[in-house]
C-alpha cells in the first residue's frame, strides 16, 4: 500500500469512528464543544429540495475541500406535510438520506427545524392547511398551531433520532434549532408572542436530542436555548447569556433575486472581511448563507415574486460549479483560521486599539500567540508597526498572522482565479439546429367562457383560503344580468378590479381584457379595463395566477391573495359615474387549469396524442407547447434558454423546473463604475443585468434527463415565441487571476485541461480579466512561457508567485509586485 493508499484509509477509520459512538456536544461561553475539545465551527447552508439527492455528494464533497466542517439546513414543513397527516420524505426530499450523505463525507451537520424557515421559500415554509385551520393563529401562544407545531417537530426528531442521526448517538447532528428570527417581528405580537418563545424553549428542550438547541435572532432566547445572529456583519453580537458562545447561522454570502429586480453580487473581500472579523472579535460558529443556494423547483419560490433561481452569489454556483474567486477565497480563510483553532477557543485574548478604526487582537496559549491586524476604515489603507516591523493593512480588511509575525492571509488580497464560465451549444448526436414543436391550447371554454367551477360563495375568497395551494391558478366568476334601462348602462363602461399584487388576468363573455401585475414588495393595485357588455347575462371570469405567498414579516400569512377585491362595474354617462359594487354577487371558484389537472408535462398523461403540429402559434396566452431533445454530450450541467418567452412552467421529463417569467426584464439602476469592496455592504450595492430578463437560463439538473430522448413542456401564461428555446451546457471559458507577490496561485479548469495561456505578466500588469496588459515594470524573464511550460495541458497547476520564478524585476522596491494570467480552458 502506497503512502496516499494509507492516508485514505486512515481518513476513512476516522471517518467511522467519528460517527459510531455518542459524541458529547456541549458549549461554553468561547466555544461549541465536542467530545471535550472547543471547536471552530465553520458551516455552509445547502437545502436539499433546491437541489437533487444525484448533486449531494458532490456538493458536500466541494463544501468539505472549500474548509468547512458542518453543512447546515433547514427542514422544510410545506413541501413535507402538503396535506394534512400526508408525509413526504421521497426523492429530494430525503432528509434522512441528506444527512446520511453529510455524515458519509466525516462532516457536522446542523439541523433547523424551525419549522417556520423563511429562506424565500413558498409560505416560509408552512404548510398552507394551516392557514385554514379553525381557530388558529400562527406564530403566537394558540393551541390550533401549537399542537400542529409540535406534531411536525416531534416527528423530524424521532426520524432522525430512529437512524441514530443525532450525535449524542454518533451521528453528524451536533446543533438543534427551533423557531427563526422570530425576534425580529415578535413586537406586534405582544405578550403572547413572548409566551410563545417560552412554549417553544420548553417544547424543543423535552425532546431531548442530546445536542443544543439554538435561537436566531431572539435576543430574549431562554434558557437552555442558545440566541445566535444573522446578517452581512455579526462581529458586534453578544450572546443574551454570558455563558453562551457567539454563534452567527447565517452570514449572507450575497442576496436572493426577484422577478424584476437586479443581480445582487457581494464581493469575495468583503464577504472575507465579515468572516475574519467575526473570529478576531471571538466567534466560535460561522455559517454561510448560502454555500450552495440552488433552483427553487416547482412552486417553491416564495416571497411573493422569487425567482426560480437561488444562486445566491454563493460559494458554488445554481449548478454546483465553484464560484471563483469566492470559493477559493474563503477556502484560504478557512485554512488560515483552522491553523489556529486551539489559540481561538482557549487562548488567552487581548485587544488594542490603535485608533482610526484600526485594531490589533492577540490570542495567546502556552505554546506561542496568533494575531489579527483589522482596518476597518472605509478608505484608508494602514500601517501597524509590531515587534519592530511594519505591516501594510488595506482599507477594509483583516491579516491573520498565525506566529504574530507572518502574514499568511489577508481578506482584500485574493490569490485566487476568477473562473469565466461559458454556456456552450447542446452538441448531442443528431439533434436539429431548431427544436421541432407540437402545441395546444389551454381549454378555457368552461371558465372564461362559462363561468362553471367547482364551489360557490358570496363573497370574494383569499386564494390560500379558495385554493389551499394546490395551484398557483384560481378562477373567480360571476354573473352579471344587465340591461340597456339600468341605470349603469353606458357607452363607457369599465371593470376596476382590486389585485393582490400577484398576476391577473381578465375575461368578460369570454374575451380576454386584460392582465396586470405588481412587481416584489407590492402587495395591492387597481386594474382597470374597458368592457362591451350585453344585455342580459354576461360572465365576468377572472384569473388568479399567484407568483409565491408571503414568506416573511409580523402576521405574514394575513397578506391576502388572489382578487381581495373590491371588484366594480363603472357606468359614466356625462358628469354621472355610477359604481356597482360586484364584491358581494355569487362567485363560482374553479382550481387550476385543464392542462395541469390532465397532465400535459407528462409522458403517461391520457390527453398525450391530442397536440397540434401544423400552424404553431407565437405570442398566444394560454397555450401549451411540447418538443423532444436529445441529451447533451458529456456531464457538464445543463441549462434552458428560455428567451423570447412570457411567463410560465417548464417541465422537463415531467420534472417541473419551476416558474419562468423571461419578459420580466430587471430594472434599471446598476452603475458600470467597478465594485468597490470597502464599506458596509447591502443587497442594493454592487449589482447588474439592469435592462434584461430577470432570468433568462434555467437549471437542468442531469438527473431530470434521460439517455435517448427526452420532453420538453412549455405552458406559457402570457404568449411568447418558443423558436429561439435551447440548451446549453455549461463549463469554464477560462480561468484569470491577479495574483500577489510571495503568495501561491492555483489555476484550474474544473476537470477540463489548461489549452493555452492568452497573457501572463510579472510585476505590475494593469486592467481585467479579458483586458489585462503589461504596467511600467516586467520581470526579466518570459512569465507566458514560464506559465505555458508550469500549466499548459494539465487540469490544474500551482505556481509560486514569486522573484524566484519570474526573474527579478525593475519594479521600484515600494511597489507590490503580482501576477496577472489569463488561462485558456
Amino acid at each position: 500500500m502506497d503512502a496516499s493508499s494509507a492516508l485514505f484509509c486512515l481518513v476513512l477509520v476516522l471517518n467511522v469512528v467519528l460517527f459510531t459512538s455518542a459524541i458529547q456536544v456541549s458549549h461554553t461561553n468561547r466555544a461549541i464543544t465536542i467530545d471535550g475539545q472547543p471547536r471552530i465551527l465553520l458551516s455552509g447552508s445547502i437545502h436539499y429540495p433546491r437541489s437533487t439527492p444525484q448533486m449531494w455528494p458532490d456538493l458536500i464533497r466541494k463544501s468539505k475541500e472549500g474548509g468547512l466542517n458542518a453543512i447546515e439546513t433547514y427542514v422544510f414543513w410545506n413541501a413535507h406535510e402538503p396535506i394534512r397527516r400526508q408525509y413526504d420524505f421521497s426523492a429530494n426530499l430525503d432528509l434522512i438520506r441528506f444527512l446520511k450523505t453529510i455524515q458519509d463525507q466525516g462532516l457536522y451537520a446542523v439541523l433547523r427545524i424551525g419549522p417556520y424557515v423563511c429562506a424565500e421559500w413558498n409560505y416560509g415554509g408552512f404548510p398552507v392547511w394551516l392557514h385554514n385551520l379553525p381557530g388558529i393563529q400562527l406564530r403566537t401562544l394558540n393551541s390550533v398551531f401549537m399542537n400542529e407545531m409540535q406534531n411536525f417537530t416531534t416527528l423530524i426528531v424521532d426520524m432522525v433520532k430512529k437512524e441514530n442521526l443525532f450525535a449524542s448517538q454518533g451521528g453528524p447532528v451536533i446543533l438543534a434549532q427551533i423557531e427563526n428570527e422570530y425576534g425580529n417581528v415578535m413586537t406586534p405580537y405582544g405578550e403572547a408572542g413572548k409566551a410563545y418563545v417560552n412554549w417553544c424553549a420548553s417544547m424543543a428542550d423535552s425532546l431531548k436530542v442530546g445536542v443544543p438547541w439554538i435561537m436566531c435572532q431572539q435576543a430574549d432566547a431562554p434558557e437552555p436555548m442558545i440566541n445566535t445572529c444573522n446578517g452581512w456583519y455579526c462581529d458586534q453580537f453578544t450572546p443574551n447569556n454570558p455563558n453562551s458562545p457567539k454563534m452567527w447561522t447565517e452570514n449572507w454570502t450575497g442576496w436572493f433575486k426577484s422577478w424584476g429586480g437586479k443581480d445582487p453580487h457581494r464581493t469575495s473581500e468583503d464577504l472575507a472581511f465579515s468572516v475574519a472579523r467575526f473570529y478576531q472579535l471571538g466567534g466560535t460558529f460561522q455559517n454561510y448563507y448560502m454555500y450552495h443556494g440552488g433552483t427553487n423547483f416547482d412552486r417553491m419560490a416564495g416571497g411573493p415574486y422569487i425567482t426560480t433561481s437561488y444562486d445566491y452569489d454563493a460559494p458554488l454556483d445554481e449548478y454546483g460549479n465553484l464560484n471563483q474567486p469566492k470559493y477559493g477565497h474563503l477556502k484560504q480563510l478557512h485554512d488560515a483560521l483552522m491553523s489556529i483553532e486551539k489559540p481561538l477557543v482557549s487562548g488567552g485574548v487581548n485587544t488594542t486599539d490603535l485608533g482610526n478604526s484600526v485594531s490589533i487582537t492577540k490570542y495567546t496559549t502556552k505554546e506561542g500567540s496568533a494575531c489579527f491586524f483589522s482596518n476597518a476604515n472605509v478608505t484608508n489603507d494602514a500601517t501597524v508597526s509590531y515587534n519592530g516591523r511594519d505591516f501594510k493593512v488595506p482599507a477594509w480588511s483583516v491579516s491573520i498572522l498565525p506566529d504574530c509575525q507572518t502574514e499568511v492571509y489577508n481578506t482584500a488580497k485574493v490569490n485566487t482565479q476568477t473562473s469565466v464560465m461559458m454556456k456552450k451549444e447542446n452538441k448531442a448526436e443528431e439533434e436539429p439546429a431548431a427544436l421541432k414543436w407540437l402545441w395546444r391550447p389551454e381549454n378555457l371554454d368552461a371558465t372564461a367562457r362559462l363561468g362553471k367551477g367547482q364551489v360557490s360563495a358570496n363573497m370574494l375568497l383569499d386564494q390560500k383560503a379558495a385554493a389551499n395551494d394546490a395551484s398557483d391558478y384560481l378562477w373567480y366568476m360571476t354573473s352579471v344580468p344587465l340591461e340597456k334601462a339600468d341605470r349603469i348602462w353606458s357607452n363607457d363602461m369599465t371593470l376596476r378590479i382590486n389585485g393582490s399584487g400577484h398576476v391577473l388576468h381578465a375575461f368578460v363573455n369570454g374575451e380576454h381584457i386584460g392582465s396586470q401585475w405588481a412587481s416584489y414588495g407590492i402587495f395591492t393595485y387597481f386594474m382597470e379595463r374597458q368592457v362591451k357588455l350585453k344585455p342580459g347575462k354576461n360572465i365576468i371570469s377572472l384569473l388568479s395566477a399567484t407568483v409565491g405567498y408571503q414568506n416573511y414579516g409580523p402576521f405574514f400569512d394575513l397578506i391576502q391573495s388572489g382578487i381581495p377585491g373590491p371588484v366594480e362595474l363603472i357606468g359614466r354617462n356625462g358628469d354621472e359615474t355610477l359604481i356597482k359594487d360586484l364584491s358581494s354577487h355569487k362567485w363560482t371558484y374553479e382550481i387550476g387549469l385543464h392542462g395541469f389537472e390532465n397532465r400535459l408535462f407528462s409522458s403517461d398523461s391520457r390527453f398525450a396524442a391530442k397536440w397540434q403540429s401544423e400552424n404553431l402559434p407565437v405570442n398566444k396566452m394560454m397555450t401549451w407547447y411540447k418538443t423532444t431533445f436529445k441529451a447533451p454530450l458529456g456531464t457538464d450541467p445543463v441549462a434552458l434558454d428560455l428567451q423570447g418567452l412570457g411567463k410560465g412552467v417548464a417541465w422537463v421529463n415531467g420534472h417541473n423546473l419551476g416558474r419562468y417569467w423571461p419578459s420580466f426584464i430587471a430594472e434599471e439602476g446598476c452603475s458600470l463604475d467597478p465594485c468597490d469592496y470597502r464599506g458596509a455592504y447591502d443587497n442594493k450595492k454592487c449589482v447588474s443585468n439592469c435592462g434584461h430578463p430577470t432570468q433568462r437560463w434555467y437549471h437542468v439538473p442531469r438527473s431530470f434527463i434521460n439517455d435517448g430522448d427526452n420532453t420538453l413542456v412549455l405552458f406559457e401564461e402570457f404568449g411568447g415565441n418558443p423558436s429561439l428555446v435551447n440548451f446549453r451546457t455549461i463549463s469554464m471559458e477560462k480561468a484569470c487571476a491577479h495574483a500577489y507577490d510571495n503568495h501561491r496561485l492555483e489555476l484550474s479548469c474544473q476537470g477540463r485541461q489548461i489549452s493555452g495561456i492568452a497573457f501572463a505578466s510579472y510585476g505590475n500588469p494593469l486592467g481585467t480579466c479579458g483586458s489585462f496588459t503589461t504596467g511600467e515594470c516586467k520581470s526579466q524573464n518570459d512569465a507566458l512561457k514560464i506559465v505555458e511550460n508550469l500549466c499548459v495541458g494539465k487540469e490544474s497547476c500551482d505556481i509560486d508567485v514569486s522573484e524566484a520564478t519570474f526573474g527579478a524585476t525593475d519594479c521600484s522596491t515600494d511597489l507590490v509586485k503580482r501576477l496577472a494570467v489569463e488561462a485558456l480552458c
